[in-house]
């Protein structure tokens, strides 16, 4: 369990069009791969998190993320959406969206994905790779290049 993000954990046709029900699709496929123990404890904390301040970012990115006591190791799913769901980004939908989940009582891990991700996520150019990957692999090892430097 020691990559971040792996193929089962990638949707390249999220069909949810409302921000809870892309949350639940992404952290159930979290729970499927052991990742999530507890699946509705884990979206009750990553709604927790989302009620503190919307997770869209500009650009067509939604970042839902929460540190919870029913994660088991950091990991990083990803969903791409043709309709766009509303993460609350001032600019609109979201067709892009990470759900970062990091344990309770884990380091800063989560903190520095989503630092790394946000900082990639402004370029236009990974944007549209990821827009334009046609498999969950190369979405995989798009992530692994451009974030975490593999």
């Amino acid at each position: 369990m020691s990559e971040l993000i792996t193929t089962d954990l990638v949707d390249l046709d999220l069909k949810a069009t409302e921000r809870g029900e892309a949350t639940a699709h992404l952290a159930g496929l979290l729970a499927a791969a052991g990742r999530v123990t507890d699946l509705e404890g884990f979206l009750a904390d990553v709604r927790a998190r989302e009620a503190q301040m919307p997770t869209g970012i500009e650009g067509g990115i939604g970042i839902p993320h929460a540190r919870s006591r029913f994660v088991a190791a950091p990991t990083l799913g990803f969903g791409r959406s043709t309709a766009g769901v509303d993460f609350g980004a001032e600019d609109g939908p979201a067709h892009l969206i990470f759900l970062i989940a990091a344990p309770e009582g884990g380091d800063s891990d989560h903190m520095t994905i989503l630092s790394k991700l946000a900082r990639r996520l402004v370029h236009r150019s990974f944007r549209e790779a990821l827009l334009g990957a046609g498999d969950p692999q190369a979405i995989v090892d798009l992530v692994d290049k451009e974030v975490l430097g593999k």
